[in-house]
């Protein structure tokens, strides 16, 4: 199978996912929707389309943490991407040769927001190389109902795609995403091989006070999406010395309802109780609380924030720490509302997948 036919694969998942992409009508729905944009024209779809019903209704009981409404932003987020067009412009820039002798890619991953290790997934294959996936089991249904589509659409690649729960052997390099004390491992297992091994990161916002309410909207999207639990999801905001906080807190109105998952308000109320135990000041709108803190991972239900008096030492300061951040939101860097809809060359932890692998 060439490069082009493993596109063509792809871009056959993209077209079945955006079956599956619905109207986003409420943030916290935890009830099975009605599908009914069911595409005939769709490759195997007799074969599949019911089972990717199921699949989805299967992995939100296995990790409730992904709503239908998460889920379905997910396949939408990935159809979008997997389009001639958006594949054709991110490998544009690379040279992929035709592997004769193909390397095995083992790949652990994340389970914090559906699909988070497709990225891997995708650039090992397209690569021509195998996959050997080691699944979190908050996220372990998708991924490889996906794979079985693929593999119906072209065969070939059920010879390098392998899934496993065991511990992961005879490979040849690895990507490997975690936490901060995960990675410690990682490194000590892994580090004879060649390697891309990711760590805690988070994304922060830098708000001017000349946004609009359009903007600040968006920018709650950056916030609530997945429930914070995304790495590109902003857990931190910068804001002017004199900001009205009452903007903000308008903005981040229009996810009010995240409050009805019992889960975020369990968070909520606990991490409320911890701080004002310990006497900590806190803004609060009855859904969010909004903590001065100079670190960049707050809990769930949390945004930390600071001020600052002039915005080219915020500048500054982001550039000596960047080892923890993942983007930046603001009207000069990622857009706002767009930080969990990263594209195909927006590399986790600024670190360029296909360049490592086709290094191999």
């Amino acid at each position: 199978m060439n490069l082009q036919e493993r596109i063509d694969a792809f871009v056959h998942l993209g077209a079945f996912l955006a079956q599956f992409t619905l109207p986003l009508e409420s943030q916290t729905n935890s009830m099975k929707p009605e599908v009914s944009n069911k595409d005939t024209s769709v490759l195997y779809n007799d074969s599949f389309y019911d089972k990717m019903e199921h699949t989805l209704v299967a992995s939100h009981h296995d990790n409730t943490w992904f709503t239908y409404d998460n889920l379905a932003f997910s396949c939408k987020s990935w159809s979008e991407a997997l389009t001639h067009e958006q594949l054709s412009k991110w490998l544009s820039n690379y040279t992929i040769l035709e592997e004769q002798d193909p390397k095995t890619i083992a790949i652990v991953m994340a389970g914090n927001i559906p699909l988070v290790g497709f990225h891997d997934f995708l650039s090992v294959l397209l690569c021509g190389n195998k996959v050997q996936a080691k699944l979190s089991s908050n996220d372990k249904k998708l991924l490889p109902f996906l794979a079985s589509y693929l593999c119906a659409v072209a065969p070939d690649f059920k010879k390098n795609i392998t899934f496993t729960e065991e511990k992961l052997e005879r490979f040849d390099a690895v990507i490997a995403t975690g936490s901060n004390n995960t990675s410690t491992y990682f490194e000590h297992y892994f580090g004879k091989y060649p390697h891309i091994i990711r760590k805690n990161r988070n994304a922060v916002a830098i708000i001017t006070g000349t946004e609009t309410a359009q903007e600040m909207e968006a920018l709650a999207d950056d916030v609530y999406r997945y429930f914070g639990l995304g790495c590109r999801n902003v857990s931190k905001v910068y804001i002017p010395q004199d900001y009205n906080l009452d903007h903000f807190f308008n903005g981040m109105y229009a996810w009010k309802e995240v409050i009805n998952n019992h889960k975020y308000i369990n968070n909520y109320d606990y991490n409320k109780a911890v701080y004002l135990m310990s006497n900590i000041k806190l803004f609060d709108n009855e859904f969010m609380l909004l903590k001065e803190d100079t670190g960049f991972s707050s809990p769930i239900s949390v945004v930390f924030y600071e001020r600052y008096q002039d915005i080219t030492s915020v500048r500054k300061q982001l550039e000596t720490q960047k080892q923890s951040i993942q983007c930046i939101v603001s009207q000069e860097d990622v857009p706002f509302g767009v930080a969990q809809a990263p594209k195909l060359w927006d590399y986790a932890d600024g670190v360029d997948t296909l360049k490592f692998l086709i290094s191999l």
